[in-house]
């Protein structure tokens, strides 16, 4: 059986989000991290180009297996061992605090993500099933620097945060969090003391604060063009899986 998508550029540009070259890049990264090898059992039936193109189009469309099946001219249960391989090795690397560290100003916040997996989320303010997943957004560039493992949708963002280990991601720069992130050593807004409101000061300090902490909003809305993030069935590590692969297409679309 034929299928209809091909490691092209319509098809590329179409499905995925990203450009030929940033799609080239893409694809060496993976065939650095050996998803060239078949592991064990039949050989590949797709090319690797044609492989990385299923799982980026997988988490780009959401589509079930039976539905991507026949766009690539293959089983449902080879689509399966192919996101099951290759997602893992989309993944994100996250960055370390750089020399010009005191520089840089990095914002963070959790995003709540609907699943399916029971062990992986609870039931959250947003009234479905979700994860909450800790990310960390550079200001400047609003390039991804890291994502921490999603925690249950009901954990608290400066519990998840104090838990995730992203911390160590952050020595010597300025990160930026919200309300919720007191006493977790972020930059934080200025609140409101019983019986005394802000001063002019204070009001103009979060004023700006928001301002740049909107940046980490934005981010979120782009990586959520990726379907998988607002309705996951994968389970297990899968939305980890996934969350740091659209990290890494996020970062390589906002690329140059």
């Amino acid at each position: 059986m034929a299928g209809v998508l091909r490691a092209e550029r319509v098809w590329v540009e179409t499905f995925t989000g990203l450009r030929v070259d940033q799609f080239g890049r893409l694809l060496k990264a993976v065939r650095e991290r050996g998803g060239e090898g078949c592991g064990w059992g039949r050989p590949w039936r797709l090319p690797l180009a044609e492989r990385v193109l299923l799982v980026a189009v997988y988490y780009r469309t959401n589509l079930t297996m039976r539905q991507l099946a026949p766009l690539f001219g293959i089983s449902p249960a080879t689509v399966c061992r192919g996101i099951q391989r290759l997602g893992p090795m989309l993944a994100l690397e996250p960055a370390r605090a750089c020399a010009d560290a005191t520089d840089r100003l990095w914002i963070v916040d959790g995003t709540l993500v609907p699943v399916r997996d029971r062990k992986v989320g609870a039931s959250s303010r947003n009234y479905r099933f979700s994860a909450n997943v800790q990310v960390i957004v550079d200001a400047e560039t609003r390039l991804v620097v890291a994502t921490a493992r999603p925690v249950p949708g009901n954990t608290a963002d400066a519990k998840a945060w104090r838990d995730s280990g992203l911390a160590a991601h952050c020595e010597g720069v300025t990160v930026l969090g919200d309300g919720a992130y007191i006493n977790t050593g972020l930059i934080v807004p200025h609140r409101k003391r019983p019986g005394r409101s802000l001063l002019k000061g204070e009001e103009e300090d979060n004023a700006q604060h928001r301002k740049v902490r909107a940046r980490v909003e934005h981010t979120f809305s782009r990586m959520k063009n990726y379907k998988i993030l607002r309705d996951c069935r994968q389970r297990g590590d899968g939305l980890h899986h996934a969350v740091q692969a659209v990290a890494r297409m996020h970062n390589l679309a906002l690329a140059a």
